[in-house]
């Protein structure tokens, strides 16, 4: 009898980009419409008439929302607005969705109708349409897939492995918001549980909660880029955490980067909350994920065309691969950053 074993190799061990990447290595696009394939932030296809640009997400409950404390309308503008954020993120402009789900008997017709104006509500603001999808039965809760299509021109379409020594790193809005609300939220959840009479305690929260629960693509500013005539040499969103994001820009890319910790944006009601929390604000923003700005980088030709743009901030430099990925703390201390971003994919059970 034999004593060889067949190798398990757990999820978690590469996480969810490392599986990815696993997974497709040896893919090869056949046709010449496929532009751009796996590895950024949407894939790019040319049919003739300018580039359609795509990109699928997949939000599971229990994993990517918990329903104790996210309404259902919110839910449904959210799962709309994450695609759109990886549509902006190619410097493309979104036209369609379509929406699938996965149902359990415990969800009603009404339950849904709230869910579908969360979707509605986030079409008209985006002004996109919802023009398909599936529905089927889930033997445990609501899973959700929207697929969002968008156009872009060919010599303004921006990917992740695009940057260049020398090129200025540029953040938009603020980071470590999103992450905090969701721990005020788990906070008030296991609060609840304990003691179901006690009242939440939410008071002058509503911008980081609002982060967490309603978070807006930077539609915004991909039209200032296009009123500036800025076309960024890199671009990619934050959803999983800033170093996260600047990893694979850089991986993909072959440079390193050198962020300012002084030039990261962080909101003041997140300093304040990080601080009530025993967190370093700059951790949070560096890894807390879910805040949907745009990380993208700049010819420091183009320096003045970002300066005067709202609501932007330059952070870093682009350096050499072989210098590392930096942070230059505000006490004069350098660090390496780490790719700690939210994790999709976790260890399993033996």
């Amino acid at each position: 009898m034999s004593t060889n074993e067949s190798k398990r190799t757990e999820l978690g061990q590469l996480g969810e980009f490392g599986l990815i990447e696993h997974l497709t290595k040896n893919i090869k696009l056949k046709h010449p419409s496929s532009v751009k394939g796996v590895g950024d932030d949407a894939a790019v296809l040319d049919y003739g008439s300018g580039k359609t640009v795509v990109s699928t997400d997949l939000l599971i409950e229990g994993i990517h929302f918990d329903l104790s404390y996210t309404p259902l309308k919110h839910l449904g503008y959210k799962s709309v607005v994450v695609n759109l954020s990886d549509i902006y993120a190619m410097n493309a402009q979104p036209k369609q969705i379509t929406l699938s789900l996965g149902i359990s008997n415990r969800f009603s017709v009404e339950a849904l109708e709230e869910f579908y104006a969360g979707v509605q509500a986030a079409c008209d603001f985006y002004e996109v349409d919802l023009v398909g999808g599936d529905t089927s039965s889930s033997n445990r809760g609501l899973i959700i897939s929207v697929t969002a299509l968008g156009t872009g021109d060919a010599d303004k379409l921006v990917y992740r492995n695009t940057a260049k020594v020398g090129d200025l790193i540029c953040i938009t809005g603020d980071l470590g918001a999103a992450y905090l609300g969701l721990q005020i939220l788990e906070r008030e959840k296991q609060i609840y549980l304990s003691n179901p009479d006690v009242k939440p305690d939410l008071e002058g929260q509503n911008y980081l909660i609002g982060r967490q629960l309603k978070p807006e693509a930077r539609k915004d500013a991909i039209a200032a880029f296009a009123k500036a005539g800025l076309v960024p040499t890199a671009m990619i969103d934050i959803s999983d955490g800033l170093s996260s994001e600047l990893f694979h820009i850089c991986g993909q890319s072959g440079v390193g980067a050198f962020v300012e910790e002084s030039g990261v944006p962080i909101h003041p009601d997140a300093q304040m909350q990080a601080i009530n929390f025993n967190l370093d604000p700059i951790t949070c923003a560096l890894s807390g994920g879910e805040d949907y700005e745009l990380l993208f980088t700049i010819d420091p030709a183009d320096i003045d065309k970002v300066k005067y743009l709202p609501d932007i901030y330059i952070a870093g430099e682009i350096t050499p691969a072989s210098d590392g990925i930096k942070l230059h703390t505000k006490g004069g201390n350098i660090h390496d950053i780490q790719a700690q971003g939210w994790q999709h994919l976790g260890k399993t059970d033996a």
